[in-house]
């Protein structure tokens, strides 16, 4: 499996996104610590964390590490399933309920990527 720039680009976004949530949680502790949970707080601060992850093997994958393609497949599997887990039985606050949904949403799109058969001729 090769990394495109599609999948870069999709895993780049989940990436950004999860950063942008933590920085969201940290304005709305302030401002509306209802907003900013411990349970909020702990999925932002683990998805963060995962989404660089996710983005080092894309990257050591588009170079032709193909250990860091196999890391790629079996960490976005595993996050889509634990993202399906948190959006059905973990509460969390409206706002974060949809950044969660949209980052399954790209890390679908980008299982739909890398786990094709590749195109032959």
């Amino acid at each position: 499996m090769t990394t495109t720039p599609a999948i870069r680009r999709l895993i780049g976004t989940y990436a950004m996104l999860s950063m942008l949530t933590v920085v969201a949680l940290a304005v709305l502790a302030g401002a509306d610590p209802g907003q900013a949970t411990p349970e909020a707080w702990v999925r932002g601060v683990i998805v963060a964390g995962t989404s660089m992850l996710t983005l080092l093997f894309a990257t050591r994958a588009a170079k032709g590490d193909a250990r860091a393609a196999l890391r790629l497949r079996i960490i976005v599997a595993v996050l889509l399933v634990a993202f399906t887990g948190v959006l059905f039985f973990l509460p969390l606050p409206a706002w974060m309920v949809g950044e969660q949904a949209a980052c399954a949403v790209l890390l679908l799109a980008t299982a739909v990527l890398i786990f094709r058969r590749p195109q032959t001729r």
